[in-house]
């Protein structure tokens, strides 16, 4: 299923708005080499469905495009960037 992810850069995360109205985000820490991917959230309901694989898919993409380093606090973050080796070189 394609989810629409947006940046809110408020808040420091990348967020979908499912449909029953609860938000599933990927937060990020700001700092002076990078981006942070702390922590990831999917809703229970909605677990299972490609949610947190389209979260971290568009933060490593905005971090690619951007040229932005990201480290990856977050276990989810850590595993899908060992699933798909092409954003290996965003990791600092």
């Amino acid at each position: 299923m394609d989810y629409i992810v947006t940046h809110n850069t408020d808040a420091c995360r990348f967020e979908i708005l499912m449909d029953d109205g609860q938000i599933s985000y990927l937060d990020y820490d700001e700092t002076e080499v990078g981006l942070v991917f702390a922590h990831t959230y999917v809703p229970k309901a909605f677990e299972g469905r490609g949610v947190a694989a389209s979260l971290v898919k568009f933060g490593l993409e905005y971090a690619q495009k951007m040229n932005i380093p990201i480290t990856p606090s977050c276990p989810y973050v850590v595993a899908y960037i060992k699933r798909h080796p092409e954003y290996e070189q965003l990791v600092k």
